[in-house]
């Protein structure tokens, strides 16, 4: 059993909570941007230092590998992204790298025998925070293994007409135009692939209260949950607010809200409190204070591991659409849904196994949140490892993992590493 450093872990958090310091306690590190880059240049220096060779492929992901006994091995991939979302925290995603970077630096510094390649990894674009869509860049890389429902949305030509979301310094209109002015578009020929390469893990924070409120250190991930979000718009028509009677009205804010209350009192009542459901989006028109809204669109963000309970939730929200709320039509629509990903099951055998023999105390847990990750398993046997974070809270400034915890999640990740190179060819 090997463990990591805690003083290098501690010296790295500290190092890249720089790049992107919004000044109050969490950064803002949009994919590409000028602090972006930092944080590149600075996983290539330490990468370098410990002899690591590095790559990047055509859509700026950066690998950096130390050989193994086997020079024809496959290579074992670990990492993450180093973008954030606005005003966002200092472990998502960013824990990752630092956690591959511990590894490799562990294995290196200790002369840990190891048969196969060993690869860090930073993806581009985790966040979609300036140039959406999420996920936007393993969506391009492992296209042509997702299913046709999604990878009809990560279409390379369309990743690259994205456009920014806001201005921002050194931001370019797109992401194709940010990726030529980066100096990090490689080659494509260093893209992830199975041929090279043969299974993959990331380490991540994980971004809710589970692993905190039972008292343990690690989270042993299994999946991420299936999901779907839907837009509900309803229409009736727009008339002055002070001169138009009460009975008349068709109020398109009015129906909405009172779809939505109904929507929360189904849900609730199929008893699961383990399904998370979210509106997080509202869009009204004309939204002026004088005039009664005639369009009124929420967004409906439903999760759940099991496919037979996300379709009750469904029944729920075909039914508001039948019906008239408020005098007004409701229409629903599809604009993202994703079956549950399974992890690799011997992966994820070798994470619990790895902190069990650790003396790390752990549990199985599910992911909510999407990952460059899930996209991989199409691709590779994958796997992730959860790091408890205080309070539950991420993509947010006061987002926090300890540095004790996350030098656990290294030395989990890096002996579960050490177990899938003794085990596959």
């Amino acid at each position: 059993m090997y463990t990591c450093s805690l003083d290098r872990m501690t010296d790295k958090i500290k190092t890249f909570s720089k790049f992107g310091d919004a000044g109050h306690g969490g950064i803002t590190r949009y994919s590409l941007s000028p602090e972006a880059k930092m944080a590149r240049e600075e996983f290539i220096k330490r990468m370098k230092a410990i002899g690591a060779e590095i790559e990047i492929d055509d859509v700026a992901n950066i690998y950096a590998t130390i050989p193994g006994s086997d020079p024809d091995a496959k290579r074992i991939v670990t990492g993450s992204h180093c973008d954030s979302v606005k005003n966002g925290g200092n472990y998502d995603g960013i824990l990752g790298v630092m956690s591959a970077m511990e590894v490799l630096e562990t294995v290196v510094e200790q002369n840990i025998p190891h048969k196969h390649p060993l690869t860090a990894m930073i993806w581009t674009n985790e966040e979609g925070s300036l140039y959406p869509p999420a996920m936007m860049v393993s969506g391009i890389v492992c296209n042509d293994y997702l299913p046709p429902e999604i990878a009809k949305n990560f279409k390379y030509e369309n990743m690259m007409a994205s456009k920014a979301m806001e201005a921002h310094e050194g931001s370019a209109d797109t992401f194709g135009e940010a990726l030529d002015a980066s100096g990090y578009k490689g080659d494509k020929k260093y893209r992830l692939n199975p041929e090279q390469y043969l299974c993959n893990f990331e380490a991540h924070i994980e971004q809710g209260p589970i692993l905190e409120d039972n008292g343990n250190d690690i989270g042993v991930v299994d999946c991420v949950l299936g999901m779907f979000n839907y837009s509900l718009k309803f229409t009736g028509f727009a008339a002055h607010a002070g001169t138009f009677p009460m009975d008349k009205r068709h109020d398109a804010l009015y129906a909405a809200s009172q779809a939505l209350c109904y929507l929360h009192d189904e849900v609730d009542k199929l008893g699961r409190p383990e399904l998370v459901y979210t509106t997080g989006e509202i869009y009204c028109h004309p939204c002026v204070h004088t005039v009664i809204p005639d369009e009124v669109e929420f967004s409906l963000d439903v999760r759940h591991e099991d496919p037979e309970v996300r379709a009750k939730v469904m029944e729920i929200v075909k039914d508001i659409a039948s019906k008239k709320w408020a005098g007004c039509d409701c229409e629903i629509r599809e604009n993202w849904k994703r079956d549950t990903v399974y992890w690799n099951e011997k992966l994820v055998g070798y994470v619990k196994e790895a902190a069990d023999e650790a003396g790390i105390s752990n549990q199985m847990i599910h992911s909510g949140a999407g990952h460059d990750a899930q996209f991989v398993a199409y691709m590779l046997p994958t796997t992730m490892i959860f790091v408890q974070t205080k309070d539950g809270l991420s993509h947010c400034e006061p987002e926090y993992a300890k540095p004790e915890h996350c030098t656990s999640g290294a030395t989990v990740l890096l002996n579960a590493i050490l177990k899938a190179d003794a085990a596959f060819e």
